[in-house]
C-alpha cells in the first residue's frame, strides 16, 4: 500500500490495478468497475441518508444534493486519500426537530450551522495538538452516554408514527428483521432499504401513499433552499451533537486505517473540519448535518476496494439524483406507518452505538463513576427533562450531555483528590 504523502503527489492520479486483491485509496479498478463500486456506495448510503430529511421535515433532494457536495468536498480537503462518504446524521434529529418545533425550521438549520462551524474549529485544533484532550475531555463512559441518550430520546417520535398506521409500521418491522436474517453481504447490509421499499408498496396497496406530488414534480431542477436564522433558545440542544460527531469522524478515520494499514492519525483533523465545512454548507441552503458513514465502511470491507475514486463516482450520483425533483418527491412521500417501523429499530440503534462505545472500550460499570455518569444522564434524556432559564429553554439532550460531563469528571476530581468511591469499586 502507498503512503499517504508519496500519494499526496498525485492527488488525482490513481494507480490502476486489475487483479489486486485489495485495492488501496490511490489507486482503482478499470473505469467501468470503479463506476459499479461506486454505485454501491450509494446504495449503501441511500437508506440512512433519506431517511433524516423525511423525519425532520428537510426536502429530501436537497439533502441528497448537500451529501454528494459534502462528499467530494471531504476529498478534496484530505488531499484525497482518505475514502469516505458524509450522509445525513442521525444524531441531528432531536435537537432538529425540538427546534422546528419552537421556533420554526430555518432556526433548526441555524443549529446546524453552528454544529458544523464548531467542528471545523474542532478540526483545526485537532490537526495542531492531536486527538489527546479529546481522550481527556471526553472519556468513552462519557460519549456513549452522550450517543445512547440521543438515539433514546427519539423513542416517542417513533411511537408516534408506529400508532398512526400500526399495520403497515408492523409489517415493514419484521420486514426488516426478515431482510436482516436472511441475507448476507451487500444485500444484508441493505436491510433497511428493502424493508422501506417493501413497506412502502405495501402501504401504496392500502391506499396510504399520497401520490400529488409526485405526480406534479419535475424530472429534473434545483432542490428547495432554505435560508438559516439563528434562535439562541435552541442552539444549546445542538451542542452535544458535536461530540458524537467528533466520535464517529474520528471512529471512522480508525476504522479504514484498521482495513487499510495505513496511519490516518495525521488526516484526523482534515477529516474533521472537512465534515464540519460540508455541515455548515448544508445548513446554510437547507440540507441537513453530514458525517461519515457506517454503511459505506461495510462496502469497503466486503469488497476490499478502498479507492477514492469510488467515492467521487459516489458523491457525483449523489448530486445528480439532487438535480431530480421526482426523486425526492418519492421519497418524501413515504407514509407514517413504514417512518414509524424502520425508525423503532433505527432510533434503538443509534442508542445501542453508545453501549457498544462502552463495550469496545471496556468501560467497567463496577466503578460508581461509570455507573452514574451514564445512569443520571440516561434517564434525563430518555423522559426527555426540561430547563427553562433566562428565556432559553434546554432539553434532554442538552441537560443529559452536560450532565454526563459534569458528573465524570467532578467524581473524577474528588475520588482522585479524597480517595472517594468516585472512582474506585467499592
Amino acid at each position: 500500500m502507498q503512503s499517504p504523502i508519496d500519494s499526496d503527489r498525485r492527488f488525482f492520479g490513481w494507480t490502476r490495478v486489475d487483479d489486486a486483491e485489495v485495492v488501496a485509496p490511490g489507486e482503482r479498478l478499470s473505469w467501468p468497475r470503479t463506476v459499479g463500486i461506486g454505485l454501491q456506495h450509494v446504495v449503501a448510503m441511500f437508506g440512512a441518508t433519506f431517511l433524516v430529511p423525511v423525519l425532520t421535515g428537510f426536502p429530501p433532494a436537497t439533502t441528497l444534493l448537500f451529501s454528494g457536495i459534502g462528499t467530494i468536498l471531504f476529498l478534496l480537503i484530505t488531499r484525497n486519500r482518505l475514502p469516505s462518504y458524509l450522509g445525513s446524521s442521525f444524531a441531528i434529529i432531536a435537537p432538529v426537530t425540538a427546534a422546528a418545533a419552537s421556533d420554526g425550521q430555518s432556526s433548526a438549520l441555524g443549529g446546524i450551522v453552528v454544529v458544523g462551524a464548531l467542528l471545523v474549529l474542532i478540526g483545526v485544533i485537532v490537526h495542531f495538538a492531536g486527538t489527546r484532550w479529546i481522550d481527556v475531555v471526553m472519556p468513552p463512559i462519557v460519549t456513549g452516554t452522550i450517543v445512547a441518550l440521543i438515539g433514546l430520546n427519539l423513542a416517542p417520535s417513533a411511537k408516534d408514527n408506529f400508532e398512526k398506521q400500526p399495520v403497515t409500521a408492523t409489517v415493514t418491522l419484521v420486514l426488516l428483521i426478515a431482510s436482516i436474517a436472511l441475507f448476507r453481504g451487500l444485500l444484508g447490509r441493505l436491510a433497511i432499504v428493502i424493508s422501506v421499499v417493501l413497506g412502502y408498496l405495501f402501504a401504496f396497496a392500502r391506499g396510504e401513499v399520497d401520490t400529488s406530488g409526485i405526480d406534479s414534480a419535475a424530472w429534473i431542477g434545483l432542490p428547495h433552499f432554505q435560508s438559516p436564522t439563528f434562535a439562541w433558545s435552541v442552539i444549546p440542544t445542538f451542542l452535544p451533537v458535536v461530540l458524537v460527531l467528533v466520535v464517529e469522524n474520528i471512529g471512522h478515520v480508525k476504522s479504514v486505517a484498521m482495513m487499510t494499514g495505513t496511519d490516518y492519525d495525521d488526516r484526523i483533523g482534515r477529516a474533521l473540519a472537512a465534515d464540519g465545512l460540508a455541515t455548515v454548507l448544508a445548513g446554510s441552503g437547507g440540507g441537513s448535518a453530514t458525517t461519515t458513514y457506517a454503511e459505506n465502511i461495510g462496502v469497503m470491507a466486503a469488497t476490499k476496494v478502498y479507492s477514492t475514486a469510488a467515492y467521487w463516482v459516489a458523491g457525483i450520483a449523489a448530486i445528480v439524483l439532487g438535480l431530480c425533483p421526482k426523486v425526492g418527491a418519492v421519497i418524501a412521500a413515504i407514509p407514517a406507518g413504514v417512518l414509524g417501523g424502520v425508525t423503532t429499530a433505527l432510533y434503538g440503534l443509534v442508542g445501542i452505538i453508545g453501549v457498544h462505545i462502552w463495550v469496545s472500550n471496556r468501560v467497567d460499570f463496577a466503578k460508581p463513576i461509570n455507573q452514574f455518569t451514564a445512569a443520571i444522564p440516561l434517564v434525563i434524556g430518555i423522559a426527555n427533562f426540561t430547563w427553562a432559564i433566562g428565556g432559553v429553554s434546554f432539553g434532554g439532550i442538552a441537560i443529559g450531555a452536560v450532565a454526563a460531563l459534569l458528573i465524570y469528571h467532578v467524581l473524577w476530581l474528588c475520588g482522585r483528590w479524597l480517595g472517594t468511591a468516585g472512582v474506585t469499586a467499592t
